[in-house]
């Protein structure tokens, strides 16, 4: 994720203004790797004409619309129907999972509040028997979700499954469903909880030697374990992790409720992909009529990327209008940048530099220095002590990301979920080098998951 990496001033500019004065560690995230220029134009995303996406005009059939309401309305029965804790939470869940929940968040919070009034838990999870490890599972998703909510929840209900000796019990490596809730709870931690840091090095080294020896039975779980330990739920983006959940996801013919939640998310999932696809195909119109390709051949044409990036911030309908704004704006940017990197002579770089805060500019020209290398040449260390020391930054910028979105909190949640989801975009971007400059990997499946291939229903 680390090596190679720059500052980019004009994304660091961009960013900037986006997340504001939340978040004050959010600088660890907002770095753009190096790259060749000359292969600026080579390695985005290209559906083979001309490195421009373009999509066949698309429109929602009514019937689907309608169909979608009807399915929206089951669901608000099965929601109503809920009774008990255990119930609640597993549909929570499932809403969630299946990338429904903006449908249900009047719903959602009502359910959090009752949930979160419990005092005494074991009186509705721990069985006859008091076996605390078959609840696992429960406890860890009732925690998980309420400190997803924003709920201020205590980590000391994790305790009842440690040992004298304050190590998770060993006899809990049994349950893969329970010790995989665990791992996605622990990844809600905030600074000084040390139980649920234990948890996180208990889950990862266990399920880590369960899926390296295929030990887990079930092929769903065993697939829901694998991606976990890749991409854990509190940094994935919504829709991507919807996607993959939805195509691993088998419903039991006998369970009518999980159909009725399947079908539609497949189905609210091919409608908002229309809606984007319309997007993007409007923006990629705008930007094939600049002629960027022919006017500034050295710049990077990455308006496909530009969209799938502020898609991953907000991807909701009601955002229509932001989300292309947004992406013209960093299209434009990222331009700029690069007649920054290749063109702006020694004064107009310091000068943009400053306008950027970038600290350090101590390589040649278009040449910007590493974060690696700025922190290895300000510390003294060599290059993987610098990488483990970034990424003990990224982990504690997460803890104090989860800090500011737990109650009490002066800013409303649906505006902190932005800046959170642009760390997620982060996260997912540069994972496995430059997403950015080079989609040709990974982000090329993202990006077709999303924008290209619908879901079959």
């Amino acid at each position: 994720m680390w090596e190679g990496t720059r500052f980019d001033g004009g994304f660091r500019l961009l960013v900037g203004l986006v997340v504001g004065g939340s978040f004050r560690h959010f600088a660890v995230f907002l770095s753009v790797p190096d790259r060749d220029h000359k292969n600026h134009c080579e390695n985005g995303y290209n559906d083979g004409r001309h490195g421009v996406y373009s999509v066949c005009e698309v429109d929602i059939i009514n019937t689907e619309q309608q169909a979608g309401e009807e399915l929206k309305k089951e669901v608000k029965t099965m929601l109503a129907a809920a009774k008990t804790p255990s119930k609640k939470l597993e549909l929570i869940d499932s809403i969630q999972r299946f990338g429904l929940s903006y449908h249900f968040e009047s719903e959602i919070d009502e359910m959090l509040k009752q949930l979160q009034e419990l005092i005494n838990l074991d009186e509705y999870f721990i069985d006859g028997s008091h076996n605390h490890i078959v609840n696992l599972h429960t406890i860890s998703l009732w925690f998980r979700l309420l400190r997803q909510g924003g709920y201020n929840i205590s980590s000391d209900i994790f305790h009842k499954f440690t040992n004298k000796e304050g190590k998770f019990k060993e006899e809990l490596v049994n349950d893969v469903e329970g010790m995989l809730s665990l791992y996605e709870a622990a990844h809600w931690r905030v600074q000084g909880e040390h139980i649920l840091e234990e948890a996180l090095s208990f889950t990862t080294t266990q399920l880590a030697s369960s899926a390296a020896a295929s030990t887990i039975v079930n092929p769903v779980l065993a697939e829901q374990v694998k991606h976990s330990l890749r991409q854990p739920m509190r940094m994935g983006l919504p829709r991507i992790e919807a996607r993959h959940y939805i195509s691993i996801y088998h419903a039991p013919a006998s369970l009518s409720d999980d159909q009725i939640l399947l079908t539609f998310a497949k189905l609210d999932f091919n409608i908002l992909q229309k809606m984007h696809q319309k997007e993007l195909s409007d923006i990629s119109r705008w930007w094939k009529d600049l002629d960027f390709a022919s006017k500034l051949p050295f710049a990077r044409d990455r308006v496909v990327e530009c969209y799938f990036w502020i898609l991953g911030v907000y991807f909701e309908p009601q955002y229509a209008l932001a989300r292309r704004i947004v992406t013209k704006v960093m299209a434009v940017t990222s331009v700029i940048d690069d007649i920054y990197d290749v063109y702006a002579t020694f004064d107009e770089l310091k000068l943009m530099d400053g306008v950027v805060d970038h600290k350090e500019h101590n390589k040649g020209h278009g040449d910007s220095a590493s974060s690696v290398e700025c922190y290895m040449n300000k510390h003294g260390v060599s290059e993987e002590e610098a990488c483990d020391e970034l990424r003990k930054q990224v982990v504690d910028a997460w803890k104090d990301i989860n800090e500011e979105c737990v109650e009490p909190r002066d800013v409303p949640m649906a505006l902190l979920m932005r800046p959170v989801n642009l760390a997620r975009v982060m996260d997912v971007f540069y994972k496995d080098g430059d997403g950015y400059t080079h989609a040709a990997g990974p982000m090329k499946t993202f990006i077709s998951s999303l924008l290209v291939h619908p879901i079959p229903i």
